[in-house]
């Protein structure tokens, strides 16, 4: 299954060329749905369909759904969200507090992602278009299996079977004191249940023959700088990025004495991002005259972001950023192919790498790992600018 994630900062048009996306997939024969995992959902306006958390057919082979995170919570999770709930009503929170708190951060949007493997497993689509969430955050929470691993297999486990065989001596007295019972065999297998679930998920979204994300971005410097940043992140949990797409430029058509500057700002602006993602393909969206709802609208949409063209195909196949740790160090490899070292000048300020070539700047949001350290070293390696970092 090709699974495309479509992300970047709110509000600049990120649920339009999934939609978009979906209908182009569809049109060329694959079976394809379009997931949105963003809690303020809007796929159902995009295409002006009712939609609900299972997928509803649009049209020929083409399926939309918005994620419901309470639905999916309650399978995933169910046992250890009443588990909690019950503790911390024996607290003496009531019910509804209770169960407002029993939902941990950022464990929906997590849920959201784990509905990928669902439908990988399941096999029934050719192509899975993920509306994300803003910056698609929760793709940092993919680092958990690394974090968690040893933790699950080393102390969890025994603490599995321990408690089990322990559960049936200490309940009579556990109970009648805390006002709780202990956690049961379902609360307890399901943190490893979600930790291999994690596991599974995160080597299909690593694998870049089968899953790329697509940026979208605005020519406005908050929403340029929110796009580097996330690719970066992305770059730091090996998580590919195949094409960014810069959506609502003003057309030259357009005359207007009053959008003059705007023109004139948005000609820098996309000349910064053909920069700064280089060698990453752009495809450019102008900003039409109506909104981008219903299917009429999304087919002009469709043909202008890729005309003939196969949306399911990568992009771009190179690694164009990777961060690895190694000797209690940081190594950035940023790819600058054809390059020569002695043509680069490196500096940093604040989370931002400027790296000048000739006339040109490019400018990389680092990392919170690699923000509080500072490059110590480069060398040009294939094609790689390879920059390691330490504390000063």
């Amino acid at each position: 299954m090709r699974t495309i994630l479509m992300t970047g900062k709110g509000g600049v048009g990120k649920t339009s060329m999934a939609a978009a996306t979906g209908l182009r997939c569809a049109e060329l024969g694959y079976k394809t749905l379009v997931l949105s995992t963003d809690p303020a959902h809007s796929l159902a306006d995009s295409f002006d369909r009712e939609l609900s958390h299972d997928p509803v057919a649009i049209q020929p082979n083409l399926w939309g759904a918005e994620l419901d995170a309470l639905k999916e919570l309650e399978g995933n999770w169910g046992a250890v969200k009443r588990y909690i709930s019950d503790v911390l009503q024996a607290r003496g929170l009531d019910g509804v507090q209770a169960e407002e708190l029993a939902i941990l951060p950022g464990m929906d949007e997590i849920f959201g992602l784990v509905r990928v493997k669902r439908h990988y497993d399941e096999g029934v689509f050719d192509v899975l278009i993920i509306d994300s969430a803003p910056t698609g955050t929760a793709l940092r929470l993919l680092s958990l299996p690394e974090v968690a691993g040893w933790y699950m297999r080393r102390f969890y486990k025994p603490l599995q079977a321990v408690s089990a065989a322990l559960r049936p001596l200490v309940e009579p007295l556990f109970r009648p004191i805390a006002g709780f019972s202990l956690p049961n065999q379902d609360v307890m297998n399901a943190p490893y249940e979600f930790y291999e679930e994690l596991e599974a998920l995160e080597k299909i979204l690593v694998d870049n023959t089968k899953t790329t994300v697509r940026l979208v971005t605005n020519p406005e410097k908050m929403v340029i700088k929110e796009s580097l940043r996330a690719h970066a992140y992305l770059s730091l949990y090996n998580v590919a990025t195949d094409l960014v797409v810069a959506n609502r430029i003003i057309p030259e058509t357009v005359q207007d004495p009053f959008f003059q500057t705007w023109k004139k700002m948005q000609k820098q602006y996309c000349d910064q991002i053909r920069d700064d993602f280089h060698p990453l393909p752009i495809k450019q969206v102008p900003l039409y005259e109506e909104e981008m709802c219903g299917l009429e609208a999304l087919h002009r949409l469709k043909d202008t972001l890729y005309g003939d063209e196969d949306p399911a195909q990568v992009y771009y196949k190179e690694t164009t950023i990777r961060i690895v740790e190694q000797n209690n160090e940081y190594r950035l490899d940023l790819y600058l192919p054809g390059i020569p070292k002695e043509k680069i000048e490196l500096s940093k300020t604040g989370d931002e790498l400027n790296i000048r070539i000739g006339n040109h700047r490019r400018n990389l949001v680092l990392p919170q790992a690699l923000s509080l350290l500072q490059p110590v070293g480069a060398k040009m390696e294939e094609d790689f600018l390879k920059i390691r970092f330490a504390a000063s």
